[in-house]
């Protein structure tokens, strides 16, 4: 199969990769491994995590349209009371870590809205499920790759001028012999602050498998998981307790803090305010990643709230799963932790009423979309990352560094992006990285490999760090990244340029920007107060 842009991955990067390509002319082939796509907001089950300033800017107008199209379609067909229905900034979930947690299935059904009139003409072709095996190259320009079907074992070899790798672990770098780095870079080589003195590969952040659970009347407990008492009796050296407790690092001060955790609280979702500037939200779990609140709808809609369990608790830190011979076992060692946390949640966890368990939690298979009740798709926070013309680091961005002076404004920004540097413990052994960052920018040099003509990153890929990885991961910025390189793929071909080209040449960079800018791309940050 051939087309004008190939795009490797379709979860929100490759998604908006394709959109941005479609949109602009071009014809496109989209692959995705799993049953959705949306990877981080469907098959992963992981609510948004966004600025404080999303409902007025800092994302780009298609992104917007995906978090109007949620909110419509909640009010479409949901049954909302009067009350919510005309909530202006309707947040489904009133979950505290993001202003519009919401049911993946939601988000599942709107991406695919935005992108069936191109299915239906054919201009785009989305192949599900298949993953990348192999790719040829002719000198430095991938010529095609070759994708599997999961179930069937079968081959497809696909072609197009521009490959974009919207995997979540960057699969095509290795498979293309573009040049890439992962872990952690010394301190030497970058200049962090944060950064440690010898480069350190294989450290990299924890994956979880996610879940979601209702709390409801009757015995729910099933079989002890296995390896249950490993995962019980767990306890990293620096996590100040066993990892199956209420107890945990807080990310900020690394301080021990305790956790509470009530299901069902009779709190109103309306008077929900979800800004992490000031509250990080996880102080109660049950409503922390809330993605429905029973109280937003009519009476008996919901026998109870729905909770998307993405905790410290389930953060994996027995080995990485990128460019490990083992990497299996540690995908199936994250999921046996999971099951673990649920079925301690169910039989041991501490009770606000001095008992033990809460046998009425449930697995919502049927919100995850799969058999086990797991998240289809571990929620992957770090991917292999270009050796890009452009490398971000913590000194571009970090207040420390720059006081007031906020993050470096790129001439070649491709577009924006908020949130702390946020790292969660490592594979090797690190506690939580938690540094405060100012708004920044995109620049296209992070979107543009050191030798390798043709093939673009459109995910958590790009050129950063380990470091600054921890902020260019969230799901608007991801985003965002794929749009610029689905348009700047169709730039390329409209003009018969390339992308350093592009980057390196002052008037085709400024008509590229004008051409995001047409699209509702913001490039740089309004001159307001309060970051």
């Amino acid at each position: 199969m051939e087309a004008d842009v190939l795009v490797i991955g379709g979860g929100l990067g490759g998604v908006a990769a394709a959109l941005s390509a479609l949109r602009a002319g071009r014809r496109v082939v989209m692959t995705e491994e799993f049953d959705w796509i949306g990877g981080q907001l469907t098959s992963q089950a992981v609510p948004p995590d966004e600025h404080t300033w999303v409902e007025r800017f800092g994302v780009t107008a298609s992104y917007r349209e995906l978090r109007d199209g949620i909110r419509d379609y909640y009010r479409r067909y949901y049954p909302l009371t009067e009350a919510s229905r005309a909530a202006a900034e309707l947040n489904p979930g009133a979950g505290y870590v993001s202003k519009l947690c919401h049911e993946p299935r939601v988000a599942l059904a709107v991406l695919e809205g935005m992108l069936a009139p191109y299915r239906a003409s054919r201009r785009l072709q989305v192949l599900q499920p298949y993953k990348p095996v192999s790719a040829s190259t002719d000198g430095d320009r991938v010529t095609s790759v070759v994708v599997r079907h999961r179930d069937t074992g079968e081959d497809l070899t696909l072609t197009a001028p521009y490959v974009l790798d919207a995997t979540e672990t960057g699969e095509l770098l290795p498979l293309t012999g573009t040049e890439y780095v992962t872990g952690f870079e010394a301190q030497g080589t970058t200049g962090e602050p944060s950064a440690p003195a010898e480069a350190q590969p294989l450290n990299m952040q924890a994956v979880s498998y996610c879940f979601a659970v209702d709390h409801v009347d009757g015995d729910q407990v099933g079989d002890k998981p296995p390896n249950y008492s490993f995962w019980r009796n767990y306890q990293p050296a620096f996590w100040g307790d066993r990892m199956l407790s209420w107890n945990a690092p807080d990310p900020r001060t690394l301080a021990t803090s305790r956790r509470t955790f009530t299901p069902n609280p009779d709190d109103d979702p309306l008077a929900v305010v979800a800004d992490q500037r000031r509250t990080g939200g996880d102080t109660n779990l049950w409503t922390f990643r809330r993605i429905a609140a029973r109280r937003h709808f009519l009476p008996g809609a919901y026998a109870s709230d729905i909770c998307l369990v993405n905790w410290p608790m389930v953060d994996y830190l027995e080995g990485p799963v990128i460019d490990v011979l083992d990497a299996e076992t540690h995908l199936q060692g994250a999921k046996e932790l999971s099951q673990a946390v649920f079925y301690w949640l169910q039989t041991e966890a501490p009770r606000p009423d001095g008992g033990t368990g809460f046998p009425g939690l449930r697995l919502r298979a049927d919100v995850v979309g799969s058999a086990d009740g797991l998240a289809q798709a571990p929620y992957i926070r770090e991917s292999r990352r270009i050796a890009a013309e452009y490398t971000i680091v913590e000194q571009d961005l970090a207040v420390a560094v720059r006081g007031d002076r906020g993050a470096v404004e790129y001439e070649d920004s491709v577009g924006v992006g908020m949130y702390r540097i946020d790292l969660h413990p490592s594979t090797g052994g690190d506690n939580y990285i938690d540094v405060a960052s100012s708004p920044f920018r995109i620049p296209l040099g992070a979107l543009i490999p050191q030798r390798v003509d043709n093939l673009l990153p459109a995910s958590k890929n790009l050129g950063t760090t380990h470091i600054t990885n921890g902020c260019y991961r969230l799901h608007p910025v991801e985003w965002n990244i794929g749009e610029a390189a689905g348009l700047l793929a169709a730039f390329c071909l409209d003009r018969g340029v390339s992308p350093r080209a592009v980057r390196n040449t002052p008037a085709l960079l400024g008509d590229f920007q004008a051409r995001l800018v047409a699209q509702g791309v913001e490039l740089s940050w309004p001159d307001v107060t309060g970051y």
